[in-house]
């Protein structure tokens, strides 16, 4: 076997291994478009999800830069070479799209492409997704396509292997969404049940202090505290809650500005001192950051609910080129071996399975007496 052949299996194996790393579906794309045009030695690539309404759900570029994708403005409509590979489900390879008779123009801030290859992704009858480059990197004689046969025959193999990519990233988001509704039902049950207990107590006590009014004074003022302490406590259960249910800003803030602010909330709600800080930390893909973030958002719940800490500290920091989490409460602690309900009831179970989801591992270091660290790990992308 020649040295060409080598390389291009090579090439070929390290983008499949690469598309096979990532679950989140916007990860998924993106590698699938770099790997594509590294794998052609294209100077453009793009890969669009079709929706329902003749436009695209998803369209992810690779070879553009920010500014300029900006520039171009809306997503494409599914017209001209691009419907001719969605709806017609072939292969497009051309020496110069501009002069093919479906080519209708783009945009004036778009870069000019000229040799062009496409193929859409199938999911056994279905298109998928259509996957395309242009402006092969390699000297073209006048009138032809630097794209071959073989670009052609390799772009077809990474094209079945993204089909399975994007099938698995959209079973992956349809199992996180019924994971989000499942632990928003859990949370609505939890304050539900949390909230009214504290508001119950909250009006017999306030009963108890009307009753006492005329005749017991002193007792109705010391119930009337009772009420005001009630009263208080409720208010950080809903502000606890609140800060559990919203939607985590991930894609337009990141985890270490998520983090931040949702420490600063906490610490504005309770009693317990609540710090954050992070060193070093590279952004991680998508499926990474959101375990991180749900981890950190369980062990702060145990800690200020459960410990009676009055310092709880939340760290991120760079670990190689993945990160770990740290939480660390002063607080009660308790024995990490001595029962499996404990586990249960403080979420370890949960925490470590969403580790494990992701490839990192979750530590728990506690005793009576001496507080509790909750430490995530995980590998970089």
């Amino acid at each position: 076997m020649s040295q060409g052949p080598r390389s291009g299996l090579a090439a070929v194996s390290s983008a499949l291994l690469a598309m096979s790393r990532h679950l989140e579906m916007r990860d998924v794309l993106k590698t699938i478009v770099a790997s594509a045009r590294e794998l052609l030695d294209a100077q453009y690539a793009a890969l669009g999800v079709p929706d329902d309404h003749g436009g695209f759900a998803q369209f992810v570029v690779d070879g553009v830069s920010d500014a300029q994708w900006r520039a171009i403005g809306p997503l494409p409509r599914q017209h001209g070479i691009l419907a001719a590979m969605l709806h017609e489900a072939k292969a497009e390879r051309l020496a110069d799209v501009r002069k093919d008779p479906r080519f209708e123009g783009w945009p004036s801030a778009h870069p000019d492409l000229a040799d062009f290859l496409g193929l859409p992704i199938r999911d056994g009858d279905e298109v998928i997704g259509a996957l395309f480059l242009a402006n092969k990197n390699c000297p073209k004689p006048e009138g032809s396509c630097g794209f071959t046969q073989e670009d052609e025959e390799l772009l077809s193999i990474l094209a079945q292997h993204a089909a399975i990519a994007l099938t698995n990233a959209r079973l992956y988001e349809r199992s996180r969404e019924l994971t989000i509704a499942e632990e928003r039902s859990r949370l609505a049950h939890e304050l539900h049940d949390a909230v009214s207990q504290k508001l119950f107590s909250l009006r017999l006590t306030a009963q108890a202090a009307a009753a006492l009014v005329d005749r017991d004074p002193a007792r109705a003022k010391g119930e009337l505290h009772q009420v005001a302490s009630l009263a208080a406590e409720a208010a950080d259960e809903l502000r606890a809650a609140v800060v559990e249910l919203r939607p985590a800003a991930l894609d337009e803030d990141g985890l270490i500005a998520t983090l931040r602010t949702q420490t600063r909330v906490l610490d504005r709600a309770h009693t317990a001192r609540v710090t954050f800080t992070s060193n070093g930390f590279r952004a991680l893909p998508a499926a990474q950051e959101e375990a991180l973030l749900r981890v950190a958002q369980e062990a702060l719940h145990n800690a200020l609910r459960h410990s009676g800490a009055d310092r709880v500290e939340v760290t991120v920091d760079r670990r190689g080129h993945g990160a770990v989490l740290r939480v660390t409460d002063d607080g009660g602690g308790f024995d990490p071996t001595a029962t499996r309900r404990a586990g249960r009831h403080l979420g370890l179970v949960s925490m470590r399975d969403r580790a494990s989801g992701v490839g990192g591992t979750l530590t728990v270091e506690s005793a009576p007496g001496k507080g509790t660290t909750i430490e995530m790990e995980v590998p970089g992308g």
